[in-house]
C-alpha cells in the first residue's frame, strides 16, 4: 500500500442524525472515536442529503448527481451499470476500490465501479419497494410503521448487528490483507454500517451506557394539523396516525437509538485502530458521513423522507491531520459534493478533466480553510409525496416546493427549528420569488413527475413477472476461494507462513 496518493476510507453510518453527536453539540450520546475524529478533522456543520432517503442519497453519493439525473427515484429504483460513480473514476486514478457493508443497490450491477465487495447487502436488490403515486392511500407492507418505537429496548441479537459485524470484520480482514500483499496501488474502502437505522434495538451492553432520565426528549411536538401536508402524509404512509406512543416509547426509542450510535462509534474505533496496526493511519484520509438523519420524534415524525434539518442534515467529517489543519465550515455542502472532492484528494487539487458534467462541487477548498461553495440542491420522488418536491438551501435560507403543496420558506439561523414558515412575511417576498423563479429554470417538475410515474408502473410491473415461475435475484454473493485461503498447498508451506506473518519477520 505505497504510493503517493492517500489512501481513502469512507465511514457511513445509515440514519446518523449529526443533532445525536457531540460534535454537532449533543450532550448525552457518548461518541469517543467520533469525537476524535472531530477534534482532529474539518468538521462540516451544514452538511445534507440530497435525497433524504437510503437509496436515493447513496446513489447521488455515488455519482455526484442528482435524482433526476440518474433515475435514483426511490428505494427500489436502479442504478445504471453506465452511471460513473466514485469508484470508477478513483480505479481510473489507480486506486483499489473496495466496499464492505449496505449500499442499497438495486438491479444487475452490484459493484459499479468497485473491485470488490467483502460482503453481501442488507437489503433486497430488486424492485419489490417501489413505490404508487397514484394509490397514495394504500400502505405496502414494506413501509415503515411503528413497531420499531414501540417495540425499542434492549435486546441480545438483530439481523443488524448480525450484519454490521461481519461488515466490520471483513474490511479489517481487508485492511490487514493489503498490508501482506504486494500491491502498491493506494485504497479507497468504503464501509457502510447499517446501524444506527430503525428498528430502535441495541445490545444491552450499548444500552446500559446511558440511564433512562439522561434520555433528551424532543423539543418540538406538533398536533398532525399543524404540519404541512407532506408531514401528514408521511404520518399516514409510516403509520403514525392509528398508532400513538408513548412518552415512555418515544424515550426508549431514543435511548435505543443513542445506543446504537454507542455502537456504531466502537465499529469506528476497531476500524481505525486497524489503520494504525496496518501501519497505515498517517496515510488514510477518512471521511465520515451518513446517508440522511432522523427525525427521532421531532414534529411527532419519526425516520427521514422530508427536508427538516433532522431528516436531511447528516455529519460530515474529514480526518487527516497532517494534511488538513481541524477546522469547522460553516457553509452548506451536501453528499453530491463527496465524488469530486475524492477526485481532489486523489490528484491533490489537480484532478483531469471529468468525461461529463456531475452536480457536485469538491469541498477541497473547504478543508484547505479556503472560501467554498455554500449550496444544496435537493429532490425528493419517494415514498410519501404525490408529486416531486425539491429543496433549494442557500446562505440563511431553505426553500422547499412541490406543485401539490404550500411552499416553505425558512430562515435557518433565526428559526433553527423550522417553525416560522415566512411564505406569507412580505419582507422575505423578493427572496421568495427568487426561490419560486430558480425552480422553474432548474426544474420541469411535470415532466419530472411524468417519469417518476412511468418509472414506478414499468417496476411494479417488472417485479410481478420476475415473481413468477424460477426466480432470479440480483442480490451480491461475495465470492471467496477456498482453495486459497489459510495453509494450502499451492505456495510452500514455510514460505505461506512468512507471507502471513505481519509484520515481516527481519532475516538476521
Amino acid at each position: 500500500m505505497k504510493s503517493s496518493k492517500p489512501n481513502i476510507l469512507i465511514l457511513m453510518a445509515d440514519q446518523l442524525t449529526p443533532a445525536a453527536l457531540a460534535a454537532y453539540g449533543n450532550r448525552v450520546c457518548k461518541t469517543p472515536n467520533i469525537d476524535a475524529l472531530a477534534a482532529g478533522g474539518v468538521v462540516f456543520d451544514s452538511a445534507y442529503s440530497n435525497s433524504p432517503l437510503c437509496a436515493p442519497s447513496r446513489y447521488v453519493f455515488m455519482s455526484g448527481k442528482l435524482p433526476s439525473a440518474i433515475g435514483a427515484y426511490d428505494n427500489a429504483a436502479e442504478l445504471g451499470a453506465e452511471v460513473l460513480t466514485f469508484g470508477h473514476y478513483l480505479r481510473h486514478a489507480g486506486y483499489r476500490t473496495i466496499l464492505a457493508g449496505k449500499m442499497h443497490f438495486c438491479g444487475a450491477d452490484q459493484l459499479h465501479g468497485f473491485e470488490e465487495r467483502l460482503t453481501t447487502d442488507i437489503y433486497p436488490a430488486d424492485f419489490g419497494w417501489t413505490p404508487d403515486w397514484e394509490k397514495p392511500e394504500q400502505r405496502p407492507s414494506w413501509y415503515h410503521n411503528m413497531s420499531s418505537v414501540i417495540d425499542a429496548g434492549p435486546c441480545i441479537r438483530t439481523n443488524q448487528l448480525d450484519f454490521d459485524e461481519e461488515v466490520v470484520a471483513a474490511a479489517r480482514q481487508k485492511l490487514f490483507d493489503m498490508a501482506r500483499d504486494d500491491d502498491e496501488r493506494p485504497f479507497c474502502m468504503l464501509v457502510s454500517l447499517t446501524h444506527p437505522h430503525d428498528p430502535y434495538a441495541i445490545a444491552g451492553q450499548y444500552w446500559n451506557l446511558y440511564r433512562d432520565e439522561d434520555i433528551d426528549m424532543p423539543r418540538v411536538t406538533l398536533e398532525p394539523a399543524q404540519l404541512d401536508p407532506h408531514s401528514r402524509r408521511l404520518r399516514h404512509v409510516s403509520d403514525m396516525d392509528s398508532t400513538p406512543v408513548t412518552q415512555q416509547q418515544i424515550r426508549n426509542a431514543r435511548h435505543a437509538y443513542y445506543g446504537a450510535v454507542s455502537y456504531v462509534d466502537e465499529q469506528i474505533g476497531h476500524i481505525r485502530r486497524t489503520l494504525e496496526q496496518c501501519g497505515v493511519a498517517d496515510d488514510t484520509v477518512i471521511l465520515l458521513l451518513a446517508d440522511h438523519g432522523d427525525m427521532l420524534g421531532e414534529r411527532g415524525l419519526w425516520y427521514k423522507m422530508n427536508f427538516f434539518e433532522g431528516a436531511a442534515r447528516v455529519p460530515l467529517i474529514v480526518h487527516a491531520p497532517l494534511r488538513f489543519q481541524p477546522r469547522r465550515v460553516a457553509e452548506s455542502v451536501s453528499l453530491a459534493d463527496i465524488l469530486p472532492t475524492l477526485v481532489d484528494l486523489a490528484f491533490n487539487g489537480d484532478a483531469p478533466a471529468y468525461p461529463e458534467a456531475i452536480a457536485g462541487r469538491s469541498l477541497f477548498s473547504h478543508v484547505q480553510g479556503r472560501a467554498g461553495h455554500d449550496e444544496v440542491i435537493g429532490e425528493y420522488l419517494g415514498e410519501g409525496a404525490l408529486a416531486p418536491i425539491v429543496m433549494i438551501r442557500r446562505g440563511p435560507y431553505k426553500f422547499v416546493h412541490s406543485p401539490v403543496d404550500p411552499d416553505q420558506l425558512y430562515h435557518l439561523p433565526d428559526d433553527c427549528y423550522e417553525l416560522n414558515n415566512l411564505v406569507n412575511d412580505s419582507e422575505s417576498a423578493d427572496v421568495l420569488k427568487q426561490f419560486r423563479q430558480e425552480v422553474g429554470q432548474r426544474w420541469n417538475l411535470p415532466k419530472l413527475h411524468e417519469q417518476v410515474v412511468a418509472s414506478q408502473r414499468r417496476r411494479r410491473f417488472h417485479f410481478a413477472a420476475q415473481s413468477q415461475g424460477v426466480q432470479e435475484h440480483w442480490d451480491y454473493q461475495p465470492v471467496q476461494d477456498a482453495s486459497r485461503r489459510f495453509m494450502r498447498n499451492h505456495i510452500d508451506l514455510d514460505k505461506l507462513e512468512a507471507m502471513a506473518r505481519f509484520p515481516a519477520v527481519k532475516s538476521n
